[in-house]
This record gives C-alpha cells, sequence and structure tokens, in this order.
C-alpha cells in the first residue's frame, strides 16, 4: 500500500492535439522553429473564419463500438490510449484490473454529436442512426477508457472547465498514495464544436487569428482540442508529479480574480508540496490564453511567487485553448521538456513581442532557446472559468522529492 508520501510517476504517455497526432510528432512542433498547429476554419461558424487547433490526423473508427461510446471525444481519447496501451496492458496484469482506476477530465463529451444530431432532427423531424444522447453525458470518457482498457477499478470524470484534467492527474496522485489502486490511467479530453466556439465568442474572447499572449495587443482565444493520457502509478518513472495547487476564489462565473489571490494560492501549495523553493523551477507552462483579464492576473500572480526571471510560456498559440483537456495536453509538453529533450530547449512563447507596460514583464521564451541547465523542475498553470485554479509541479524523474 503507498504511503502518503509516496512519490507519484508519470510513466507513459499518449497525446494527439493540433500538433500532430502522437508524441513524436507533438513534441517535434513544439521545438520547431515556426509556429505550426492552429489553421483557418471557416466551417464552425458560419460567415467567420477561425485560426482553431484542429486535429487533422486520422483518429480511429469507433464504429464497432455501443452507440453510446462513439464519438470524437472518445476518438480522441482511443488515439492518446492507443499509445499507451502496451503499458496499460502490462499493469492491469500485474496489479489486476480492480487495481487499476480511470479519471479522465472533459467539458464538452459528446456536446458535438447533439449537435449534428439536433440539426438533423430540426431540418428533418428524425433523430439520426447511430445518434444516442448518452454520448453527451460526462461520465461517458471515463467509461470509454475504461472499457477499453478491461479495469474494473475506480473510474470518473471531472468536468472543471479548463482545470478539469489537470485535476484529474491530481485525483488520481491522491488515490495512488492512498494505496485504494495501484495504477490509474488519468488525463483528458475535449472535441471541436459549434458549442464552444460560439459560447467563447459571445463573450468576445475569440481571435480570428494565433492568439497574442501577454502582448499589449491581445484579443482573445483560439479553442483547439485533443486528448492526453498517462499512465501513473507510485514506480518510479521518467516524469513525477511531485506536487500540485487547488484553490477555489469563486470571484466570477467567468472573470478570474483580478488580486490573483486563488492563483498565488495555488501556486504556493504547489510549490509546498513538492517541496521546493521559487529558485528552483526552470520552466513554467503558462495558462495564457491571451484574454485581458487572464493573462493581467497571471503575470501579477507569477510575479509574487516566482519574480520575473523564470523561462515562461503559452503553448496555446501552438495547441489552441484545448479547454478540459489543457492541463493534460500541457502537462504532456511538460514531460517532453523533462523527459524527451536532450538539447534542453524551451517551448517558445511565440507572440508578436510587444509587452503591454500595465503587466510584470515575465521571462518570455524567445524562439531557440536552450535552458542553461537539463530542466529538473517545472510548474503548469491551469485556471479556470469560477475561479478554478489548478497548478502542477513536475519534476525529472530522478531530480523527484516532494512531501
Amino acid at each position: 500500500m503507498s504511503s502518503s508520501s509516496s512519490a507519484i510517476y508519470l510513466n507513459d504517455l499518449g497525446v494527439v492535439c493540433a500538433l500532430g497526432g502522437d508524441r513524436a510528432q507533438v513534441r517535434a512542433g513544439l521545438f520547431a522553429d515556426q509556429p505550426g498547429g492552429l489553421r483557418d476554419n471557416d466551417q464552425i461558424i458560419a460567415g467567420r473564419t477561425l485560426a482553431l487547433g484542429e486535429v487533422t490526423t486520422p483518429l480511429p473508427d469507433l464504429s464497432a463500438l455501443p452507440v453510446a461510446l462513439r464519438g470524437r471525444n472518445n476518438a480522441l481519447l482511443e488515439a492518446a490510449l492507443v499509445q499507451i496501451r502496451p503499458a496499460v496492458d502490462a499493469a492491469i496484469a500485474r496489479h489486476g484490473a480492480d487495481r487499476v482506476a480511470v479519471i479522465i477530465g472533459t467539458s464538452t463529451s459528446g456536446i458535438g454529436e447533439s449537435e449534428n444530431a439536433l440539426r438533423c432532427h430540426r431540418e428533418s423531424g428524425q433523430w439520426p442512426p447511430g445518434f444516442d444522447y448518452a454520448q453527451q453525458e460526462m461520465g461517458t470518457s471515463a467509461r470509454f477508457v475504461r472499457e477499453r482498457i478491461g479495469s474494473t477499478g475506480p473510474a470518473w470524470t471531472i468536468s472543471t472547465a479548463c482545470s478539469s484534467s489537470a485535476k484529474a492527474l491530481m485525483a488520481a496522485a491522491r488515490l495512488l498514495r492512498a494505496g485504494v489502486v495501484d495504477a490509474v490511467v488519468a488525463g483528458g479530453a475535449d472535441s471541436m464544436c459549434r458549442f464552444t466556439v460560439a459560447g467563447f465568442s459571445a463573450l468576445e474572447s475569440v481571435s480570428v487569428a494565433r492568439c497574442n499572449p501577454f502582448s499589449a495587443n491581445r484579443n482573445g482565444i483560439n479553442i483547439g482540442e485533443g486528448a492526453a493520457l498517462f499512465l501513473m502509478t507510485a514506480t518510479p518513472g521518467p516524469v513525477c508529479l511531485a506536487g500540485w495547487g487547488e484553490s477555489s476564489d469563486a470571484h466570477h462565473m467567468s472573470a478570474p480574480d483580478p488580486q490573483a489571490r486563488g492563483a498565488i494560492d495555488a501556486m504556493q501549495q504547489a510549490l509546498d508540496r513538492a517541496g521546493w523553493a521559487p529558485s528552483q523551477v526552470d520552466y513554467v507552462n503558462l495558462h495564457g490564453t491571451a484574454t485581458g483579464h487572464n493573462d493581467a492576473m497571471e503575470s501579477q500572480a507569477v510575479a509574487a511567487v516566482l519574480g520575473t526571471t523564470v523561462p515562461a510560456s503559452s503553448t496555446k498559440p501552438l495547441t489552441g485553448h484545448t479547454l478540459g483537456a489543457s492541463g493534460a495536453i500541457e502537462a504532456a509538453l511538460c514531460w517532453m521538456v523533462l523527459a524527451d529533450n536532450p538539447q534542453q530547449q524551451l517551448p517558445t512563447h511565440w507572440w508578436d513581442g510587444q509587452g503591454d507596460a500595465a503587466l510584470p514583464a515575465l521571462a518570455l521564451v524567445a524562439p531557440g532557446t536552450h535552458a542553461a541547465r537539463a530542466p529538473q523542475h517545472v510548474l503548469s498553470h491551469s485556471f479556470a472559468f469560477g475561479g478554478s485554479n489548478a497548478v502542477l509541479a513536475l519534476a525529472k524523474g530522478q531530480a523527484c522529492s516532494c512531501r
């Protein structure tokens, strides 16, 4: 049974997003000389062309599965799952199906399938064949992964907007530390749909072009999609979840607390749980949505907790904002900084370089930057609607120490 002080490791990773359909493609895009990922799309919103982080690699065919388990969200999960399936199967064989849990974060689930069905019903008066309302249920994501791998341990879905899948990793760590299970498949997925694009457009938060985080000219987000899954255990692996922090400032339904109190609290919790001093952080993956309020709040939080010299970047200009999947996908990018990075590269902060004089001037990573030392400790931020704040402290496996 795991003790409460056990280190928790991210032993294997599967990821799909706008940068590519597997870990190698995503890594190549993350460290490329020019920004990729986003593409113009004029099909989601009639009459508008938007830069979106769509997954363009072919996704697995789920047509042989029960209707309730089909859909783009689950196809994204399957694309990530197949990459770690050998390790997952080995964990089940070693520990037993009842000792392997599944925790997934999402915000869209099968809303896209419901959109298409409602459109068909409006036009024809009939529901389309191959549609089941259960596709939209939030719990479907965890059920899908659980049934695909054949586990019988605990399984649930977390939906706290943009912090969903970061919280899934935290929940997995708590299960492992408590000794309830021996392995967890944890992560998240969200799929492109009109509902989210139209919703953020109604908030006047969507940028037509590639987003421009922390710029004086920032004007909103790009919606993205994707999935990332980790096999988490207490067995040493390439990356450790050394700590985490959660807070709920409940300042406003969609705007963050301008004083950044909840974000600061979550960051400090993550450092304390990991046992790190601020000076030990080698890189920060910023939430970095390129909205006026978020960037102002987050830059203030980073300056307050870490100062303004730690290298930092937002990777959302590459992936788009993948909403409920963003915490897991950005943890995956941090995994690549720590475990798959012999040249010590740091993810570029792609923007126009025109800083906002009203914000603390963070050390945003310039193109081609290599770390002065091999990165050992990184933070990944996820700050969601309603003030649901989540911060992950990730360490290189051999550098892991936690409380």
